[in-house]
């Protein structure tokens, strides 16, 4: 994938699909250590020890429609390929952490992307709470979907006007931690 968003995205939604409600994403680039580190927490079904082993092999996934799950196993590579890692953690019942870190200044290292629109696409997309962290070099955005689901009331997240506001908030956000 071109964006480590993309792949935020795509973690995301395996955890969606393993039934979490809530999501912890935490973004963080640290240039004195030269480390970006995407650490994506679920309370969804958790894997048992098999599925956690075969999890970053291109040729498993749980879907039914096809029969290769590529994300975890990109995702494994771009940071292997960039002096990082890739670890999983994860236990039936308990939820999955997802850390990826990343030679921050590798020449091979996929630039974040649009962060805005991949936190808008996840938002919008499901009734998950998202508490979101991004941190860089002594900046931080940091948000709550609950806390702005409760600020809003009976408004929905989907209303046109939340939903403008959100784009505005979540790109003005992003640029002052960029």
């Amino acid at each position: 994938m071109r964006e480590l968003s993309l792949h935020i995205l795509d973690v995301v939604q395996n955890s969606l699909a393993a039934g979490a409600s809530r999501i912890e994403l935490t973004i963080d680039q640290d240039c004195a250590a030269d480390q970006l580190t995407i650490i994506v927490r679920d309370n969804g079904r958790g894997m048992d020890r098999a599925q956690l082993e075969m999890v970053t092999d291109p040729f498993f996934t749980t879907r039914t429609t096809r029969r290769v799950g590529l994300g975890i196993p990109l995702l494994k590579a771009a940071a292997e390929r960039c002096n990082g890692r890739l670890v999983i953690e994860s236990a039936p019942g308990q939820g999955t952490t997802l850390q990826a870190v990343f030679q921050d200044s590798h020449i091979d290292r996929a630039p974040l992307g649009n962060l805005a629109s991949t936190l808008l696409t996840i938002i919008l997309g499901d009734t998950c709470d998202l508490h979101y962290v991004h941190r860089s070099d002594g900046s931080e955005f940091s948000f709550d979907t609950a806390e702005i689901r409760a600020a809003l009331g009976d408004i929905p997240l989907t209303h046109p006007a939340a939903r403008r506001w959100l784009r505005e908030f979540l790109v003005e956000g992003e640029r002052g931690v960029g």
